[in-house]
């Protein structure tokens, strides 16, 4: 399903559906300390009933699935979903997968303990998504928003990844700003939610020529936005880069953010 909006490539339809099979091969990169520390705070462990929104091709149920919980995965794209439960059900894990838009989701009220979004917060429709949210949630449930990002102010690998992307695809902002700060919330989310806690650190994230090569080709500015003949030139273009860069497995480094909001009562 496209997505369009005017803050996000200055309205340049994506479609992250068409970068599914790369997702699923090269975006689960987030390193263990990521889910240990969401478990080590007491969320999606056993006994809990787990929501991930966004959850493409379900990367953070099927990571937190050994910790216990029951989780359940959804995505406005039904070739992410597809490829989720193709994943999962190759793992041997239980979770269960619906398309359908945030906005849209419907389950009952005070369904879950925790309710994650990773990486896709940017793209809901707060306005509308969050009292859905809000409504979902147990009575101490918590929403946990993530976000992982490459540092291209700080490593010439990932800043001249960054630039091949913008070469090619001029309109993608998806590569602006400082990657370090904090996340700033727009004030509806404080209306809807207070904050619980927040904690960033960085980690270093091993990728060997093959993964960072898919990892960026599967990101809005290439994958999920660019006809088939601007992305296979970008790819000759930025193996060609990797070859002369980066032959062989590299540690990059990576900023993570991690806010729990609890429904302000």
């Amino acid at each position: 399903m496209e997505i369009s909006r005017e803050d996000l490539d200055g309205g340049k339809a994506f479609d992250w559906g068409r970068t599914s099979a790369d997702y699923a091969k090269y975006r689960d990169i987030y390193p263990p300390v990521f889910y240990e520390k969401i478990a080590a705070r007491g969320l999606g462990v056993k006994g809990q009933n787990c929501l991930d929104l966004g959850t493409g091709t379900g990367v953070i149920p099927r990571n937190m699935y050994k910790f216990g919980a029951k989780w359940t995965g959804t995505d406005i794209s039904e070739n992410q979903i597809q490829m989720a439960r193709v994943l999962s059900e190759k793992a041997g894990m239980g979770i269960k997968y619906e398309t359908v838009p945030t906005e849209k989701v419907s389950y009952p009220d005070g369904a879950f303990d925790l309710i994650t979004a990773c990486q896709c917060f940017v793209y809901f429709d707060k306005p509308k998504a969050l009292p859905n949210i809000a409504r979902m949630l147990k009575k101490d449930g918590i929403f946990l928003v993530l976000f992982m990002s490459w540092l291209p102010e700080k490593h010439e690998l990932t800043r001249l990844s960054k630039e091949s992307v913008e070469k090619v695809n001029p309109e993608w902002n998806g590569g602006e700003g400082v990657f370090d700060e904090p996340m700033k919330f727009e004030p509806c989310v404080y209306d809807v939610f207070e904050e619980a806690f927040h904690e960033e650190y960085y980690a270093d994230v091993e990728f060997t020529p093959e993964k960072w090569h898919g990892r960026v080709k599967s990101c809005r500015g290439i994958g999920a936005s660019l006809p088939p003949e601007a992305i296979a030139a970008w790819e000759k273009e930025h193996l060609a880069l990797l070859a002369r860069i980066m032959p062989e497995p590299t540690l990059i480094p990576h900023f993570i953010q991690c806010t729990g909001l609890r429904v302000r009562r």
